[in-house]
């Protein structure tokens, strides 16, 4: 116990540390949101990638999909490194950087705003992200209180109010840079945590091949009447493992806490440093997270599915680690939790400030009241998320991975494709981007309350959320071919900055004969 304490109180230090050094970074609203544009790629990809995988993907994903869908489940955690980081950096990272600090725009809802002259589309966006990061948020808590009530017996309660106020604490000093850099300080323990863990685990089951080879003998017929399929290639069912590989790996690609990493990153260069960064990152965490929680079934005999629900089944396969490893993996999943929980929280709070409170509600806003009100907003929003998630827990109300995939589903679905097209094509109109807030927005709310009117494949949120991004992608240039043209002068002037000329020397260009 004294080793465990001791590395927390070590970590948290460092944490708290870290946020009272940066606050020379967050005088202004720059600084504080996007940390002045100066962020580097190693800050950057660590940044992206610990607020992409927390305590819900390695306790509730991991064990959820490692149970339904055995070693297969690791084909979400290549998703994730392929479409969820390294495609989205190639396809997004640039274009996001140049363009948004074109429009000088801070936040998501800002570049709808100003992308597509609506002032209604930046209003909307913001509220549809406050109420819909409060589940994700609130899912991170649970999926900490159950390794910390196991390795240290402390009410989850408490788990919660320390954890949400250290957050607090770094972020409200520091802002963006103080998280980048405990992100990059989170990520390396949770890249030397997953891979302990993994070794671990394996050998107390004889290693890998004896682990595999009793994989394949277990069998469920409510599952699949094959043998050894939970050892195989693709699992018992590959069309709804689909549709978890596309929630986890595309859903990135629209979540504001993700793409306003690329607002903050400092050069082009640095964009490509960072995309083999983030993709070697997503490869060993989420690899090694969705790896890890396939081997959950050989602990059947002492996992209650009916009882705990899949939450319990990572906890359960880590309950017999030494005290020091077990001290290791609290941390790696404590880092997971407050890196993805720091980048929300800010994300929620800059988002009310900068795009519903300025300028509609607080008429007057100079950047000394903006940060006030962002840093009271950041307290608000914790607040909120800490009571929902002891509620949530007290009344049992639904499992980790539901609520990540409501509000994954519902903010991806929402602002994918708008997001997307507004960085490529001229033609998306505003019509479009409220049709694919309304159609995804209302479709995740009806898969809350209304889910038996829904095809049996739909019921799940997860694929529930899949279809809505898919469907956004249609959605938007669809609507757009029916629906009034955007002003072309506008849209001109948005993407005159991918074609603005620059001078280079001769011995740096050839010259045109013609």
């Amino acid at each position: 116990m004294g080793i465990k304490l001791g590395m927390l109180l070590v970590f948290f230090g460092v944490m708290i540390g870290i946020g009272l050094y940066c606050r020379r970074h967050a005088t202004d609203v720059t600084g504080f949101v996007l940390g002045g544009r100066s962020v580097g790629p190693w800050l950057t990809a660590f940044a992206y990638g610990t607020s992409y995988f927390s305590a819900v993907v390695f306790v509730g994903y991991a064990g959820q999909f490692g149970w339904k869908y055995g070693i297969a489940a690791t084909w979400a955690g290549i998703g994730n490194a392929l479409l969820g980081s390294l495609l989205a950096w190639v396809v997004l990272g640039r274009r996001t950087r140049i363009m948004t600090q074109h429009l000088d725009s801070a936040t998501m809802p800002e570049f709808f705003g100003k992308r597509f002259g609506s002032k209604s589309l930046k209003v909307a966006a913001s509220v549809i992200i406050f109420i819909f990061l409060i589940p994700y948020t609130a899912s991170l808590y649970n999926g900490l209180s159950r390794l910390f009530g196991m390795a240290f017996n402390i009410d989850y309660s408490i788990c919660v109010i320390v954890m949400a106020v250290l957050t607090g604490v770094y972020v409200i000093a520091g802002g963006y840079m103080a998280t980048a850099i405990n992100d990059f300080i989170q990520g390396i323990i949770m890249i030397v945590g997953i891979i302990a863990v993994i070794w671990a685990v394996l050998e107390s089951k004889g290693g890998f091949m004896a682990a595999l080879e009793g994989l394949a003998q277990v069998s469920d017929p409510t599952v699949s009447d094959v043998p050894g399929v939970f050892a195989s290639f693709f699992g018992p069912d590959p069309l709804n493992l689909l549709g978890v590989v596309i929630l986890t790996s595309l859903g990135t690609w629209g979540l504001p806490q993700m793409t306003q990493k690329f607002y903050a990153i400092r050069s082009e260069k640095a964009i490509d440093t960072g995309t083999v960064i983030s993709t070697l990152f997503a490869a060993v965490v989420a690899g090694g997270c969705y790896f890890l929680g396939g081997f959950g079934r050989l602990f059947s005999d002492q996992v209650d599915i009916a009882v705990g629900g899949y939450d319990s089944v990572v906890p359960t396969m880590l309950s017999g680690l030494p005290d020091i490893l077990l001290a290791v993996v609290v941390i790696l999943v404590l880092s997971a939790s407050m890196s993805t929980l720091s980048s929300l929280v800010l994300t929620s709070s800059s988002t009310l400030t900068l795009d519903l409170l300025k300028g509609h509600v607080i008429k007057d806003m100079d950047q000394k009241r903006q940060l006030f009100v962002m840093r009271c907003l950041i307290v608000v929003f914790i607040a909120i998320s800490v009571v929902l998630a002891i509620i949530q827990y007290k009344s049992n109300v639904t499992f980790i991975a539901q609520l990540m995939g409501v509000s994954w589903g519902a903010l991806a679905g929402a602002f994918l494709a708008p997001f997307l097209y507004g960085l490529y094509w001229k033609k998306a109109t505003k019509a479009a981007c409220w049709a694919s807030f309304l159609f995804s927005t209302v479709v995740m709310l009806a898969n809350i309350g209304l889910k038996s009117f829904f095809p049996a494949v739909l019921q799940s949120p997860i694929n529930a959320g899949a279809f809505c991004m898919v469907a956004g992608l249609i959605i938007v240039p669809v609507v757009s071919l029916f629906t009034p043209k955007p002003d072309s002068k506008m849209v001109d002037e948005t993407f005159s900055c991918f074609e603005q000329k620059v001078l280079v020397r001769q011995s740096q260009a050839l010259g045109d004969p013609s």
